[in-house]
């Protein structure tokens, strides 16, 4: 490594996504919180006036310092992204029982309502508009619940997240949750670039959702003393909430881009494992399992495998 390569700055904590999905929900948040305090927050007289006084009479020694942590608060708190998204799927720890239960109700109730509707659909006049309906109907059970019940969270975001894991890959013998971490490498780059545009969009919105509903609560306690701009804790709650909402929809986009890349790209992986390429659909399924069987579990897949030089290494010919 050279010397040069020492100071420069890594490729992701430079990159648009770490700004979009770390930087702007961390500034947001930092900004509103700082304008409480310099309006006089905890107290119980807000001055507005005063805190863009404070703003205004920054220098820019302390603004640099400002940026410094705020930033700094962002690249701590950005590996956590992933444990971040998995809470909001609804993986919440053991004492969050009787909250996952009445989630997981609410969820099943949601389902049987959707199945109802795909069922009524399917049982409408064969013409072209009772045919779109049920198509329709169809679709959105895919994209909003997992095909297996025991799949089914508590959440929006947990169950459109599950239906990708359970549906991307299935109609090929592809087990997702261990196929794609092995795909993905392999994507064309307008393949990637769509995959990597919708799971920026997803994470953001996660990242956004959250720091606005801590953002609510650290307002809701320095406000509490102030009589009647308690309220200005709503603002914070009903980003959070929108946010949330966009996330989901973040989902559908994302889990549609991971099926298309399964449809366009699943043939990279045979040479890229050095496996001759499947005859047709039912041997492709069955060497499909075999490998997702064997990738999840550790077993010997049988069929073997050629030696490396063998075969074009897919990265040289891409």
């Amino acid at each position: 490594m050279r010397v040069d390569e020492l100071s420069r700055v890594p490729a992701g904590i430079s990159s648009g996504r770490f700004f979009l999905v770390a930087h702007l929900p961390t500034y947001a948040a930092a900004a509103y919180l700082l304008v409480l305090c310099w309006a006089g927050a905890p107290g119980a007289d807000l001055r507005f006036r005063d805190a863009w006084r404070t703003a205004a009479g920054l220098g820019a020694g302390e603004i640099l310092l400002l940026l410094i942590a705020v930033t700094l608060a962002a690249l701590v708190l950005h590996p956590l992204q992933l444990p971040l998204v998995r809470l909001l799927e609804g993986f919440w720890p053991r004492w969050c029982g009787a909250l996952a239960r009445a989630g997981l109700r609410r969820q099943r109730r949601i389902l049987r309502r959707y199945r109802r509707a795909a069922e009524l659909s399917r049982d409408t006049p064969p013409d072209a508009e009772g045919v779109r309906r049920a198509g329709l109907a169809d679709t959105e059970l895919r994209r909003r619940f997992p095909a297996r019940g025991e799949l089914l969270r508590p959440t929006r975001l947990g169950n459109a997240l599950a239906a990708l894991e359970d549906r991307a890959g299935a109609p090929y013998g592809w087990d997702a949750p261990v196929a794609w971490p092995r795909l993905y490498p392999l994507l064309s780059v307008q393949v990637r670039a769509v995959v990597d545009d919708r799971r920026d969009l997803l994470d953001a919105m996660c990242r956004l959702a959250a720091t606005a509903a801590a953002c609510a609560v650290a307002s809701l306690a320095l406000l509490a003393r102030a009589d009647g701009w308690a309220l200005l804790s709503a603002v914070p709650l009903g980003l959070a909430w929108l946010a949330y909402g966009s996330a989901v929809h973040a989902a559908y986009a994302y889990a549609e881009a991971v099926r298309l890349a399964f449809d366009l790209e699943r043939f990279a992986l045979y040479p890229a494992l050095h496996i001759e390429r499947p005859a047709d659909l039912p041997a492709e399924r069955a060497l499909n399992e075999e490998l997702s069987t064997f990738w999840r579990q550790g077993e010997d897949p049988s069929r073997a495998y050629t030696h490396p030089e063998e075969t074009a290494c897919p990265h040289e010919t891409r």
